[in-house]
Parts: structure tokens; sequence; C-alpha cells
């Protein structure tokens, strides 16, 4: 029996007025759960009231329609003990460009059948794929790249009239400011803060401080100098940046270098100084439009790349990663780091960037070490990535198959069809033999299923048939558990026990059974998603979800519901839990 420190014992037992509260505030949930599950309804009727956010279920091949595309990798140049490694490694090349393209949910499996070693794809919502499969057929391309020092391209005529409109918008903006600046009683500082896109001196009203002849862009410096102190200038002042209004705030003589005289004496100079605040009106440059490359190609590419591997540092035991180049790379690699000590030479896979490690000093043995802060599995992940575009392992489209759109959405209304009959004669089942406890528990399926749902579209389970079935199981399962409460109940009420006594009873009988069945689904679950394929894999996990949340309504909800609602007019209607009137 439940006791004063166990807080459930305390929730059941506290006074019916307050159940009834919980109750209600489960059903809020339960409601709320089912609205994030289908908000259309609501959206439809809601008036002024606020929408009720949407997000779409994740829908797998089956029921979606895409693609299922079948590879087989060519492995005959790659050592048998090697092969599977290799294998992993084009799986996680082609996830990367699966994702690039901006498949939603896709699924990259490797598959081993004798001496077959092939790519499952399943490309969910994609019909047309001739261009997934093009990119994906691709051997991995690896590339080692060095700092850029080429000019970016020129402007297309496009680019050029983004340029001059944006240098046409900033001059106007300057010019309708000046007139603010120049009415009777403007606080040039206020304007600043208000209209200047210079966010290192807006916040200062302007304020540049003191800055000497020499130290800034000629056209602003050349303007400066030309103005009076606490005068403004007359037009705006085009520079690099954009246009600028600028007001002179002061003007010194400062110290300038040492000049040695004709008599060998040397006498300290002075320059100019002067003081500014402006509002800035700034401008697209070039750059801008058309960044300059950060790398460019060495000419050094995976054709070139023996073989990378996990090293330890003999003293240090740190982790490093080993490269081994053939002939040619040895000389390319040499040449590459001869003109890049201290500077980063980056490797990229398939355009991703992997490594940008600063080269240490000119390597001519054709062997290298990338050190860094890696962990073992990320420098393992590396090695995999490195070999998988070192090594040309073609791969071969071998099956497609393609499953429509119209195919995936019939799949899912007989699903749906499915779940909804399966419901209904359950809730029939529980209505006949359990009467009232039947009811109580149909309300109590409603939240679990609602709840579930809502747990698969929050966390972004991808449902197929598979697990559609899982879901359904779970359900069931539910019921299971509320038949083990009830008829341990009925027993107790049979015995002769107050309605409250024998609820709390027969939920303490149940447990264990409950606890028991649900924990032995639950592992057999973790074995199928650890060792089971996509589909096996789906149906575990929306399994292992629907008993989690099973067991909470079953033994909160369910239980809630019964304990805010019993009372003394159930003793003389035993009828309602199907038990025969006592004598």
């Amino acid at each position: 029996m439940a006791t004063p420190s166990n807080p459930l014992g305390m929730l059941f037992r506290a006074p019916a007025a307050r159940l009834r509260w919980v109750a209600l505030l489960l059903l809020v949930v339960g409601a709320l759960a089912g609205l994030f599950v289908d908000p259309s309804v609501w959206n439809r009727i809601r008036g002024p009231l606020p929408e009720f956010p949407t997000k779409a279920f994740r829908l797998g091949l089956d029921l979606q329609g895409g693609s299922h595309l079948v590879y087989e990798a060519d492995m005959q140049s790659v050592p048998e003990a090697d092969r599977r490694e290799q294998l992993n490694g084009l799986r996680e090349v082609i996830e990367r460009r699966v994702n690039a393209f901006g498949v939603s949910e896709p699924l990259v499996q490797t598959a081993i059948v004798g001496d077959k070693y092939r790519l499952i794809v399943d490309l969910a919502g994609i019909l047309d794929v001739n261009e997934a499969i093009r990119q994906i057929g691709e051997t991995p391309l690896l590339e080692f790249k060095e700092v850029s020092t080429e000019p970016a391209r020129p402007l297309t005529a496009e680019e050029k009239k983004q340029l001059a409109d944006s240098d046409a918008e900033a001059k106007k903006k300057a010019q309708d400011a000046l007139k603010r600046v120049r009415e009777p009683g403007a606080d040039f500082a206020a304007l600043a803060k208000e209209l200047s896109d210079d966010p290192g001196s807006k916040d200062n009203g302007g304020d540049l401080d003191w800055f000497t002849a020499g130290t800034t862009v000629p056209e602003f410096e050349t303007a400066v100098a030309a103005l009076k102190v606490d005068e403004i200038s007359k037009t705006p002042v085009a520079t690099a940046f954009g246009y600028h209004i600028i007001k002179k705030t002061g003007e010194r003589e400062a110290a300038g270098p040492e000049l040695e005289l004709s008599d060998g004496t040397t006498a300290t100079s002075t320059v100019p100084e002067y003081r500014a605040s402006h509002i800035l009106f700034k401008k697209l440059a070039e750059t801008d439009i058309v960044p300059p490359e950060q790398w460019k190609n060495s000419g050094l590419t995976g054709a070139h790349l023996r073989r990378a591997n996990v090293l330890f540092d003999q003293q240090t035991g740190v982790v490093q990663i080993g490269l081994q180049f053939n002939d040619e790379g040895t000389k390319l690699f040499g040449e590459i780091t001869k003109r890049n000590v201290g500077k980063p030479v980056a490797i990229f896979l398939d355009g991703v960037l992997l490594s940008d490690p600063v080269v240490q000093q000119e390597i001519l043995v054709g062997e290298a070490v990338i050190t860094g802060r890696y962990t073992i599995p990320e420098a393992k992940q590396m090695v995999r990535n490195l070999n998988a575009g070192a090594l040309p392992v073609p791969i071969t489209l071998v099956n497609q198959q393609t499953v429509g759109a119209s195919l995936g959405a019939e799949s899912l209304a007989k699903s749906l069809m499915a779940g909804l009959l399966g419901f209904a004669v359950v809730a029939l089942f529980m209505f006949v033999i359990y009467r009232f406890l039947g009811v109580v528990a149909t309300v109590a399926l409603v939240v679990y299923a609602a709840l579930t749902l809502a747990v698969f579209k929050m966390i972004g389970v991808t449902l197929t048939l598979a697990g559609i079935a899982g879901f359904i199981l779970s359900l069931g399962m539910a019921v299971d558990a509320n038949i083990l409460i009830f008829e341990r109940m009925k027993e107790e009420l049979r015995s002769g026990k107050a309605i409250r006594d024998a609820m709390d009873e027969g939920f303490r009988r149940a447990w264990l059974s409950i606890r028991d069945s649900n924990a032995s689904s639950l592992i057999t679950c973790a074995i199928l998603a650890w060792l089971g394929t996509s589909l096996v894999k789906g149906f575990a996990v929306t399994l292992a979800i629907g008993i989690l949340v099973s067991m909470f309504t079953a033994i909160i909800v369910t239980r809630t519901f019964l304990r805010a609602l019993a009372g003394r007019w159930m003793e003389k209607h035993l009828w309602i839990f199907g038990v025969a009137k006592r004598s």
C-alpha cells in the first residue's frame, strides 16, 4: 500500500475535489496534445483566438512516396580487411550529398550479402531523382587547398547595377539627412545615433575621437582638414565605405617623428591632429556582392593519397592523423608545404571542409601528421572520411523503385482507418465487459493516443507502416494494462472492500505485472532498434515510446480519473463495474 512518503500515494489520497482538478488538468494536457497533432479544426473555428502552430509529421518512404535506390560498391581494389570500413565511409559521404540537395529525412544504409557490398538509399518525397542519382553516383572528391590570394571574379552586369543602386540609395539618404542636420537647433549627436550605419561610433553620437593625419582614408581626411572647428560638411563626402556627413569638432598639433637637422642635432616635428564626428550611410562594396575566394586548388587530390590512419604521439600519447602520399603526391605535397609554412592547408571532401591544419615546416618525405585536439572517435571519423575520398571506389546503381505519392497516401489512409477501427473495437469491448471502468479507460486511451502522437511529432519520429503498426500494438498494450488493473479491482470489490480501497489495491496488485511485462517489451525494443533494419527500427522506436506513454496513462491518468469520480453512490451500483450486487 502507498505510504504518506510516497508522492503518488499522497496524490491519490488527496481529497476528491483536488483530484478532480488534477483530472481536469490531465484532460487539458490531452486536449492540447490533440491540437498539436491536428490543429486544423481549431484553426478554422478559432475566431479572434490565436492560431495553434502547425507542424507536419515526418512520413517515411512507404507513406509519403519517393524513391528507393540500391547501389553496389566495387571493392576489388580495396583490401578485404578494409572493405567494411570503406563502405561505412562511402555511406557517410552519400548522406552528406543527399542532405546537401535538401531531401527530407533521407535514409542511407549499408548491406553486405556474400561478396556484395551495397548502399541502400531511401529518398522520401522525391519522385524525380535523376539529379540525385547523378550526384550520389560520383566518386567522393577529396581536395587539398591553399589560402587564395587571387582577386574575386569580375562583377556581372546585374551585379554592377546592384552596386550602382546601392551607391545611389546611400547618397540619397545622406542628402536627406544633411537637410535635417542643417535645420536650426538640430542635434548632430542625436541624429548620428538615429541614422548612422557605423556601429562603432553611432552610440557615441558619431564621435571618432582624435586621429592623426595619414591614418584614415584620404577622402575623409581631406574633407575634415578643409572644415573649421564645429563646421559641418556642405555635401556628403564619398569614400569606399559610403557617404559621410562630417562635423569637425577639434584640431591641434601633435608630436610627430624625430627629424635630423643639418647640424647633426634632432628635433621633434609636429603633425596636425583632428577630431570629428560623422553620420555614415553605408553602400555595398564589390566584396559584399562577390566575396573573394578563401581557398584555391593546390592540385593535390584524393588520388594522390595512399592511406590515412590514426596515430598516437610516442611522447605524449596525443591522438594524431597520419597521411601517406604516392610518389606524385609526395612531390606535390612537398611543393605545397614549402610555400605555405605558417599558413593553413585545407582538406575538403565533396566541398565540405574537414580540417585546415597549419603547416609547421616543409615536408618532402610523403608522410605528414595532422595534430589537433582530436578524440579517438573524431580521429577515426576523419580517417574514414579521408580514405573514402582517397580510394577510387565506384558505386553502381543496381536497383531503383519509385513509390508514387498516391500509393503512399493510400497506404497512409488504410493505416489510419485500421487504427480507428481497432480503437473502436477495443472501446466497444471495454464498454461491454467493464462498463463504467471501460468508459474511463477509453477516455484515458484517447489521452494516451494524443500524447503519443504529439511525442512522435515533437521529436521528429519518421512514421512508416511498420512504425504505425508499433503504435497500434502499443495501444493494445495500454488496454492490456487497464484490464489487469480492472480485474484486480473487481476481485477486491467481490471480496467486500470499499470502492476506494478496491481501487488502491487493484492498482497495487497489477503494478508488478504491468512493470515486468512492459520492461521485457522495452528490452525487446532496444534489441530490435540496435540490430534491426530501418523498418524494424521504426517499429521498435514507436512501440517503445508507446509503451512508456501507456504506462503513464494506465498508472497516472486512469487512476486519477477513477479516484476523482469515486463516491459512495458507487457502493449501491456495483453493476457499473461488472460486479454483482453484494448481499
